[in-house]
């Protein structure tokens, strides 16, 4: 296996990757809060850590990758009100629940499905792990790091800074966070501001609650990515993922619960992508300037020119490294798709090139060159994970291929096992590491399309109650694969299966 170097959050340095089991890999990522459809912030961390995980395959490893789904639990820390992002969502919208739950679940499977992504290895979920968490709280207790106040338990953050380095894998300094954190309501309840909880009391009005030690309550948000990566890659793993806004305060506090509850930190390997931003700012909900995927899928968004391929979105995302920040904008997807379709028809000349058997070159610079950029591929993904010099490379083979093509350079300029090296080169890394797939036709987005009049056709004849015309199509759909659902709204999702 080559030396792959990856930046380390947590020492904020390159260091050269050293699994904890030799040829294994353990890899956690930070999955979804489904209460609500992804948006492309949320395609970043998703794309780059299955680049991650489709790299380090590449390279012989044997990987388990563990992406959560956070279906209840998520909060931030509001005191005695805090309140569930599931449960609230689910109120708003008429559902139950795991109604709910399961209908951002989908689309989610759906947008990773349109990206190419690989799926994970293992996807627990929050609701299903409940007894894990409820069982690290008490040992957290138990060693004295957390306390119980109504029916609520916080981890006692003070206490531990003056055991443990709070604050060194977001940078943050324990007393500014005391001095600044704002007072909300119910943190009277806190030893200290800067307490988070582990387990909160369910108000009456909740419905998301389950029976624990302390009564009827939900988890926190950080305890759930602790007990499900401990209880799947072990208390110590190799990498954690996820996206910047993590690093605090999710990460940190995974950190130090974990680290109580098995003595020692739970991570080698700290990797965070960069923000996606629009004009400068966080694409996010509390900023209202999130562009949902099927929005960006069907370009209905009035910050979108156009709809996007899902290719073109993938790639726009692997062409900038992951540490860096990333603008949206019309123009800068506008030439991935053009960067993209070039490389890709590049690619679908290399395949049809015959370039005959020759074994020596007869322009032995160009031959050289060619291999130099090809054997750079490899020196630039082991230096962490750099796509944008992958992809720069690409480019700069690209010309060679059509020159050949087109007559300009030799046939047999380059000799036969360069030929191979080259053909080679665009599989691994445009197709197999970079995971892109062609772009010849539009499918998603005219599949969506014709998809629809279906679903409007159905529509119509169950008005007019014609119930044996919406039932064929529901079924012939279904035997492609295409499962329809009815909500409560009046609307129609689907799955892919």
């Amino acid at each position: 296996m080559p030396d792959l170097y990856i930046h380390n959050s947590y020492t904020r340095k390159k260091e050269k990757f050293e699994p904890l089991t030799p040829g294994h890999v353990g890899l956690y990522v930070c999955g979804p809060t489904v209460s609500g459809e992804s948006h492309l912030g949320h395609a970043r961390p998703y794309i780059t850590f299955d680049l991650v995980t489709r790299y380090l395959k590449h390279i012989g490893y044997k990987v388990r990758y563990v992406r959560n789904i956070t279906d209840a639990g998520h909060f931030e820390e509001e005191g005695r009100e805090a309140v569930d992002k599931v449960d609230v969502k689910a109120k708003l919208e008429k559902l139950e629940p795991m109604e709910l739950v399961q209908k951002y679940t989908n689309l989610f499977h759906k947008g990773m499905y349109l990206f190419n992504c690989e799926d994970p290895t293992i996807e627990p979920t929050a609701t299903g792990h409940i007894i894990e968490q409820i069982n690290m709280i008490e040992d957290i207790i138990a060693k004295g790091y957390a306390y119980e106040v109504n029916g609520s338990v916080y981890f006692d953050v003070k206490k531990y800074a003056q055991h443990y380095p709070y604050g060194k894998l977001s940078g943050r300094v324990l007393e500014d966070l005391l001095e600044t954190t704002r007072d909300l309501d119910g943190q009277d309840e806190k030893r200290n501001k800067v307490d988070f909880a582990l387990w909160k009391k369910a108000p009456p009005e909740h419905i998301m609650r389950w029976k624990s030690p302390w009564g009827e309550g939900f988890p926190g948000w950080h305890i759930e990515c602790s007990a499900m990566s401990s209880k799947y890659l072990g208390e110590t793993f190799d990498i954690h993922g996820g996206g910047m806004d993590l690093l605090f305060p999710h990460h940190e506090s995974e950190i130090a619960q974990s680290t109580i509850a098995h003595g020692h930190p739970p991570v080698r390997y700290w990797m965070h992508n960069n923000m996606i931003t629009i004009n400068g700012k966080k694409m996010g909900k509390s900023y209202n300037n999130v562009i949902k995927l099927s929005e960006l899928f069907s370009g209905n968004h009035p910050m979108l020119e156009q709809a996007y391929h899902p290719m073109v979105i993938r790639f726009y995302i692997l062409q900038t490294h992951y540490r860096s920040t990333l603008d949206f904008s019309n123009e800068a997807l506008q030439a991935s798709e053009k960067a993209l379709r070039r490389l890709w028809e590049a690619y679908e000349v290399l395949q049809k090139l015959n370039v005959g058997t020759n074994s020596t070159p007869s322009d032995a610079a160009l031959d050289g060159q060619v291999r130099k950029w090809c054997a750079e591929c490899e020196e630039f993904m082991c230096d962490d994970l750099n796509t944008a010099k992958v992809i720069a490379n690409l480019f700069e083979l690209a010309p060679v291929i059509n020159g050949i093509k087109g007559g300009q350079i030799k046939a047999d300029a380059i000799s036969a096992s360069t030929y191979q090296l080259l053909k080679d080169t665009f599989k691994t890394w445009l197709e197999d590491v970079l995971g892109m797939k062609p772009l010849a036709v539009q499918q998603s987005n005219k599949l969506d399309q014709a998809l629809q009049v279906l679903i409007d056709i159905r529509k119509e004849a169950r008005a007019r109650k014609d119930f044996a015309t919406s039932d064929q199509v529901r079924n012939k759909l279904a035997e492609a694969g295409i499962l329809l659902k009815d909500e409560k709204d009046g609307s129609v999702s689907y799955t892919i299966e």
